[in-house]
């Protein structure tokens, strides 16, 4: 495998990778073994037929796409291996010679690393976050915690009101016919949550049980189905069942029940000191974020738009991979939002692009500050991963290759770049 580089504009490269003549041929005798028993060619039995009888009749190129696919990756690795570039994004393939007997030549245009020019990245002014915990919030925590143990008690002896739980009948019609989609049975709607089209929710106020009652709506302009956009339409609806919530007191009894605690006062200490936690962990987040966000500002960088595009797609995945281990699959997500793979990474973009200044500019500081990362430091990140996959430390440190400890050691650096900017911020 040889390799040659050639220097783009806008922090962008062409890698020219070449495999042998000999290497082409293996890759070509390969796709010829997985494909023979899919051949079929009169006079011979299946799986039999030879490999110049194949590329006779379908032409020599029968087989390059599959070689070509197989030869692609490892010499791509391996060209990265040799390569003293610093490349930050997946690379565009085209092929360029494929031929037996022949080198296979294909060409990697991939973006790298720009270079970072720190402005200001010391004594950074960032406006001071407010962690006072107030009453009224410590009261919100508490109502919360009151109305999620309200007990639902059936009412049979007055209509519907505001905030009531109720399980109603209802079909709908537009100019008296009945619409697709129109219908329920026993279908739980709580009055006020706006869970139905504007006005329909209000309508039932007042509407008693068993008592058929009309609800006149007008479905939105931008209403999910074509045919309902802007029309009016009439729901006939019964009233099934109505329940309320029954709050209770809050007293030492309560604080008891929903706490590790006997009275009141000990319950709303714990939720103010939960609040100061809260407030005090989003107050150095948010400063973290002011200050590279301020240093990002003074910084000067080339970013290639590839770096960036790696990044969305990047977070998409993993975007795909927290829903599947909640059981659901890109395909449903794209579903139930009505977007698709490329709508999503364009969302992504802005969130992207920041992220990659974030980092390059915080690479930039440890390069300046000469930050390294002790061997202690490591290996705490590998107990704290060991803890996570329930593993050894031993055994974490032996499945990682030297690319994917370098790769540990990096991130660490610049978690303490964070926290050295931070520190050295001031607050106005």
């Amino acid at each position: 495998m040889s390799l040659q580089v050639e220097k783009l504009e806008k922090n962008m490269a062409k890698l020219t990778i070449e495999a042998s003549a000999e290497e082409l041929e293996k890759a070509i005798e390969s796709a010829y073994q997985k494909q023979k028993n899919k051949i079929s060619i009169p006079g011979f039995r299946k799986g039999k037929v030879p490999r110049q009888i194949i590329e006779k009749m379908y032409g020599k190129e029968v087989f390059y796409e599959d070689a070509a696919n197989a030869l692609i990756p490892d010499a791509y690795e391996k060209a990265l291996d040799e390569c003293e570039e610093d490349i930050v994004s997946s690379p565009q393939i085209a092929v360029t010679q494929i031929e037996a007997g022949k080198p296979f030549i294909f060409t990697a245009t991939v973006a790298l690393k720009p270079e970072v020019k720190l402005g200001k990245y010391k004594g950074v002014k960032v406006d001071k976050v407010d962690i006072e915990v107030t009453e009224d919030e410590i009261n919100e925590v508490i109502e919360k915690e009151r109305d999620n143990n309200a007990r639902n008690i059936a009412v049979e002896d007055r209509p519907v009101k505001d905030g009531d739980m109720t399980v109603i009948d209802f079909e709908g019609f537009v100019d008296g016919v009945a619409f697709d989609g129109g219908k329920g049975e026993n279908y739980p709607l709580t009055i006020g949550s706006g869970t139905f089209i504007p006005g329909f929710e209000e309508q039932l106020i007042g509407a008693e049980i068993g008592k058929e009652v009309e609800v006149n709506v007008t479905f939105p302009e931008d209403y999910h189905a074509d045919n309902l956009k802007g029309k009016a339409a009439v729901f006939k609806c019964t009233v099934k069942e109505i329940k309320e919530k029954e709050l209770p007191e809050i007293d030492d009894e309560f604080a008891g029940e929903v706490s590790e605690f006997d009275t009141l006062a000990e319950y709303k200490e714990d939720v103010k000191k939960n609040l100061q936690e809260k407030k005090e962990k989003e107050a150095k987040d948010a400063k973290e974020e002011a200050v590279i966000e301020a240093i990002i500002e003074t910084a000067e960088m080339d970013i290639p738009e590839a770096m960036i595009e790696t990044q969305q797609r990047q977070m998409v995945d993993e975007f795909a991979q927290r829903i599947s281990m909640q059981g659901l699959a890109m395909e449903q997500y794209f579903q139930f939002t009505g977007t698709n793979y490329n709508q999503m990474v364009e969302q992504m973009k802005p969130q992207a692009e920041k992220r990659v200044k974030s980092r390059l500019v915080l690479e930039a500081v440890v390069d300046a500050e000469k930050i390294e990362v002790t061997d202690e430091e490591y290996d705490k990140e590998i107990e704290t991963m060991a803890e996570v996959y329930q593993m050894e430390a031993d055994k974490v440190k032996e499945m990682l290759g030297e690319k994917e400890a370098k790769n540990i050691r990096k991130d660490l650096a610049i978690r303490k770049a964070a926290e050295f900017v931070v520190e050295n911020a001031k607050e106005k």
